[in-house]
């Protein structure tokens, strides 16, 4: 009895995920301009393609309302001539997106457009840590509102950030003011137009 007791410990921990926070940001700190757009952000291929291969782990992605809305474009994407990122990638990320379970935390928000899709009413604790606990891939959050409050809550486990050579002057911040969090860099890796890519981890106090 005790060994089976010892592997299913052992299974429980294995299976635990990590949640993390992806954010695209400009060179100041905005994940969306003045105007709220963010068609500045759209990445270059090589980036594109390493972006597509780290979400490639990911079951379930949780948003706000605004990031969701956003993020909607991929429920019938279709590539156009010109745009940034091979047809693999675009595919490959499509393929992704669609497969991947997403909650969306918004208290106006009456339906979903977009398939495996469920809305809560508010961010919980308890349930994230339960979905961080029984799921055997990796969650993201997005958005930064919805991410600072999972910071504030101890739910983030690495923090992914893309910076992008552009200075907007202004907009919405990639992190909501009042975190404070100290950070552990993992890596860190540099793309050929000038765009960065730095993955952090939270470090207890």
């Amino acid at each position: 009895m005790a060994i089976i007791e010892v592997l299913q410990q052992d299974r429980s921990v294995a299976v635990m995920s990590q949640l993390i926070y992806f954010a695209v940001t400009s060179l100041d700190g905005y994940v969306e301009d003045q105007e709220g757009h963010i068609d500045w952000s759209a990445p270059e291929e090589e980036l594109f393609s390493f972006i597509t291969d780290l979400e490639r782990p990911i079951s379930t992605y949780l948003y706000g309302r605004g990031m969701y809305e956003a993020m909607l474009y991929w429920e019938t994407a279709q590539p156009t001539p010109g745009q940034p990122g091979s047809f693999s990638s675009f595919s490959d990320f499509k393929s992704i997106w669609l497969e991947a379970q997403k909650v969306v935390y918004s208290r106006t928000l009456e339906s979903v457009s977009s398939a495996r899709t469920r809305v809560e009413r508010d961010f919980d604790a308890q349930s994230v840590r339960h979905l961080k606990d029984t799921s055997d891939h990796d969650i993201t959050v997005g958005g930064s509102n919805l991410a600072g409050q999972a910071i504030h809550l101890g739910l983030v486990d690495e923090l992914r950030i893309f910076v992008l050579p552009v200075i907007l002057g202004g907009g919405k911040n990639w992190l909501p003011s009042g975190v404070r969090l100290d950070l552990e860099l993992l890596d860190m890796r540099r793309f050929p137009h000038g765009s960065m890519y730095l993955s952090y981890r939270p470090v207890s106090s």
